[in-house]
């Protein structure tokens, strides 16, 4: 096993229910209040429903602009389309990496009237120099993401960066995203213990979307409970242990910007100026043309 400085467990931040869109109900994390994030990660949100009055209304089209959207879907079938033209299907497993940068106008809608809709949408900020290039979109089929078989039982899917000697499809093959995101979904039975290496300098944080965990190493572990964000402290690893009946957990690495980060809605961009030239483009028409 690695003697690689371990993480620990600095802070955990709730999931609290809201909604967004057209009225989705939904539990954010990061993001839920101003300045809760954790550079250059802005908000997660994980939307869960067997009700279809919970998810129907979906997303209708909206603006973004000056970061990534990154939605991965568990169940449930949702469609994309924006005004560049994209259209996307994303279904069970799929994931769906959009960069906003200088404006993009898109919608979310529900492809079902039925059933279970489930998944998770991750907002990754954009440096500077980022903010105002070309908007991008790209459709991740569940096929194209490995999966990796863990010893005593569990997973890793590697949806961005890589584990162990598997990269996912996001942020590797050639292709580096200058945040150099790690993006990983593991499934841990109970009682199972899971090591990741991890950048050093990098922020990286957890969610506990199903089960509990304790984090950091033999006496400094700390318990995440269910449905929260655990920020990890500086360290060149995390260690994991499932509880007793087993642990699905988002684990979330980062370069950070260390960039002012002024927010107003959809738009995230470093100064006040940039919030009111985007709306003042987005009312104008403009922000769409420029796209």
């Amino acid at each position: 096993m690695s003697s690689a400085n371990p993480r620990t467990l600095a802070r955990v931040i709730q999931s609290l229910p809201t909604s967004d869109g057209a009225g989705v109900k939904l539990r954010r994390s990061l993001g839920a209040q101003p300045g809760l994030h954790v550079d250059p990660f802005l908000m997660l949100d994980e939307f869960f429903s067997d009700n279809p009055n919970d998810y129907l209304a979906g997303f209708p089209a909206h603006p973004h602009r000056g970061f990534e959207t990154v939605t991965y879907m568990l169940d449930g079938h949702m469609r994309h389309e924006d005004h560049l033209g994209n259209r996307g299907d994303l279904g069970p497993g799929g994931v769906q990496w959009m960069t906003a940068a200088r404006g993009i106008i898109h919608s979310e809608m529900p492809q079902q009237t039925e059933g279970r809709m489930r998944g998770f949408q991750l907002w990754i900020n954009l440096p500077s120099k980022e903010k105002m290039k070309p908007a991008g979109y790209r459709d991740i089929p569940a096929g194209e993401i490995p999966v990796v078989r863990l010893q005593g039982g569990g997973q890793v899917k590697v949806i961005a960066g890589a584990f162990g000697d598997t990269r996912g499809p996001v942020n590797g093959n050639g292709v580096r995203l200058s945040t150099d995101p790690l993006y990983l979904d593991v499934h841990l039975p109970g009682g199972a213990e899971f090591v990741a290496p991890l950048t050093s300098g990098h922020n990286a944080f957890l969610y506990t979307y199903e089960g509990s965990a304790e984090i950091g190493p033999s006496g400094q572990a700390k318990p995440l409970p269910h449905r929260a964000a655990g920020v990890l402290s500086d360290g060149g690893e995390v260690r994991v242990k499932a509880s007793a009946d087993g642990v699905r957990f988002l684990l979330l690495a980062a370069k950070p910007l260390h960039e002012p980060v002024v927010q107003y809605g959809p738009f995230v961009m470093n100064t006040r100026e940039e919030i009111e030239q985007a709306l003042a483009d987005y009312r104008g028409g403009r922000l769409a043309a420029t796209a």
